[in-house]
């Protein structure tokens, strides 16, 4: 098989870009050949995959995304592959791997009526109904069921495309980096400190403020030996002006992107995901194998794990402030303490955490069987792309059936 996977950005940082090297590895384990595309890339190339790099110009985000798209199927043409894969979402994709929110669903609901008529959203909105739209054809390796039901809803998504993953944890999270003691030095934790971790990039996105607001209201003498390690690449800038406002500035350090998190979790003592939105969050289920206490939102897609377990701390939605800064103190004093590392350990024996790279593969392989026997139907945005070779045609066409009330509750 030849699969070529689309990406906008690698960062080795990145959840989506780890998700892919796991995938990447795995189709290469089997003999497969990878091929992956993206606009930017940082950190070091995939060993077992051809990297082909598609820099191009715009000045907005949305306009660089539409060449990308372009370039890959350019390429692609004149270096046929079985399969086209995108980790992120764009028109004319075989399969794609859902591991981003639903972004009409959030404008929706984030958003003032009018940024609907703006040339971003009508992209964006465009881009994932050729993805998601009913008359599509893209195969969809979802990883949230909750993320599933938000799609179907807003799109009627047939269930035959879709096709749920299990989480794809790092082995021995917490267990194979040095000990607890020098872990805890390399964070900069002080003896006596409750460490607490927050990690992932798009610091906004995540909550980071709202785990600063939590930090802060702490009763004093628990605020004064509570430190917060922040680990994720993102502009701290306006963070650690909110901290210093806060009166924690003192108590919080910004460590930057790092690759070596799964092997640092175990020094933690709490670890903090107050998400706005998150189709997954890979990283509580790993702090929970690590025996690392989870606070987080009810929003994140993975959540249900730890709460399931009793691995931790499961603030409800709609969030509320109040509420995060009580369930911050009860996750550093409470007497449950003991009983949610164990359970998140537990949580961790459970094999099938680890099987997305495995089961991703056996999907991609039964689909390129299926590509090679029968002629893939497009949908009318696909099929103006494969005719034009532009995502531009797409995103007219798109556009077109935005207008006609295709996209569902826009009538």
């Amino acid at each position: 098989m030849r699969v070529a996977f689309a990406i906008h950005s690698y960062s080795s940082h990145s959840g989506l870009a780890r998700d892919l090297r796991k995938i990447a590895s795995e189709c290469a384990r089997r003999g497969h050949r990878v091929r992956v595309y993206a606009m930017r890339w940082q950190g070091g190339r995939l060993e077992d995959a051809d990297t082909v790099l598609l820099p191009v110009a715009g000045v907005r985000g949305h306009v660089r995304q539409r060449r990308f798209a372009d370039a890959v199927q350019r390429h692609r043409r004149g270096n046929p592959v079985d399969l086209l894969v995108g980790m992120n979402k764009m028109p004319g994709l075989d399969g794609y791997y859902a591991g981003d929110v639903c972004f009409v669903a959030k404008a929706r609901g984030q958003r003032p009526r009018a940024y609907r008529w703006t040339p971003r959203y009508r992209h964006f909105a465009a881009f994932e109904e050729s993805v998601f739209g009913a008359e599509a054809a893209t195969e969809v390796l979802t990883i949230s069921a909750r993320e599933t039901d938000i799609y179907q809803a807003v799109y009627g998504t047939p269930s035959r495309r879709l096709h749920a993953l299990p989480p794809g944890l790092e082995r021995r999270c917490g267990q194979d980096g040095p000990s607890r003691g020098a872990a805890r030095a390399v964070l900069g934790a002080a003896d006596g400190d409750a460490l607490l971790l927050f990690v992932g990039s798009g610091f906004v996105t995540k909550g980071l403020d709202r785990g600063l607001r939590a930090l802060a209201a702490l009763p004093e003498t628990l605020r004064a030996r509570t430190c917060l390690r922040v680990i994720g690449a993102d502009r701290a800038g306006a963070f650690e002006r909110l901290a210093r406002r806060l009166g924690v500035a003192n108590r919080v350090r910004f460590l930057g992107g790092r690759d070596d998190v799964p092997a640092l979790l175990g020094a933690a003592d709490g670890l903090l995901l107050p998400s706005r939105n998150e189709a997954t969050g890979t990283v509580i289920l790993e702090a929970a194998a690590a025996g690392v206490p989870v606070l987080a939102t009810a929003n994140c897609g993975y959540a249900s794990y730890i709460a399931g377990a009793d691995a931790g701390v499961v603030t409800p939605e709609p969030f509320d402030q109040r509420r995060f800064n009580t369930d911050l103190e009860r996750l550093l004093v409470s007497e449950e303490r003991a009983a949610w590392a164990r359970n998140g350990r537990e949580l961790g024996r459970d094999q099938r955490l680890y099987a997305m790279p495995r089961e991703a593969v056996d999907l991609l392989e039964r689909l390129a069987r299926r590509r090679r026997t029968a002629s893939r139907p497009c949908c009318p945005a696909e099929r103006r792309l494969r005719e034009s070779g532009s995502a531009a045609g797409a995103l007219a066409d798109a556009r077109a059936g935005a207008r006609c009330g295709r996209l569902r509750g826009e009538r």
